[in-house]
């Protein structure tokens, strides 16, 4: 399905963010699969954190992360369901300086073919604040595997044709979609 043109590979500093108030580092298999998936693609863990579904730590660590030169994108996992606790979307998406409201709408398109009408229940999102992309799935192992295999190792990919989402990033050298050209 990807469409590879003559732009090199740049590995990005990615940072997971993994939403939680019973994950730990020993049981956190969402973050971790995250992890292994962007390394396993010639790009570099930025940071790694766990937080309780609190909107303001949240935010603090989001904040943190986009201010940080050295880092050029975020994925979260989970808090995007509809419990009283899933708070990321209400937490995040006041700090993007633009949505990318078709992340959430491929991801549940793709989805649907997986866990079929529950998966209207994501409420999967991303934007871009401070020239980092930010993108929000929901919690579990699966939802992280069909996020990355599916939709984000493409989009964070420079190689990847006609559009990614590098030449929106803090990279000089990233060329622009070709759509655009």
């Amino acid at each position: 399905m990807s469409k590879h043109g003559g732009n090199a590979f740049i590995p990005l500093s990615i940072a997971v963010l993994t939403v939680s108030d019973t994950r730990d580092e020993s049981n956190d298999t969402s973050g971790q699969t995250l992890v292994e998936r962007l390394t396993n693609g010639g790009h570099k863990l930025a940071a790694k954190a766990i937080v309780k579904d609190d909107v303001y730590q949240l935010r603090a660590i989001v904040s943190k992360w986009i201010a940080d030169d050295s880092i050029h994108a975020i994925i979260t996992t989970g808090g995007t369901g509809f419990t009283a606790r899933d708070n990321t979307p209400e937490a995040l998406t006041v700090l993007f300086d633009k949505n990318v409201e078709g992340f959430g709408e491929v991801f549940r398109a793709i989805s649907l073919e997986e866990i079929g009408t529950s998966t209207i229940q994501s409420r999967a999102f991303g934007g871009i604040a401070n020239s980092t992309v930010i993108l929000c799935v929901p919690g579990s192992t699966n939802a992280c595997k069909t996020a990355w295999d599916k939709l984000i190792s493409e989009q964070l990919d420079a190689s990847h044709r006609p559009c990614n989402f590098v030449p929106h990033l803090r990279m000089a050298d990233a060329e622009q979609c070709e759509t655009r050209n």
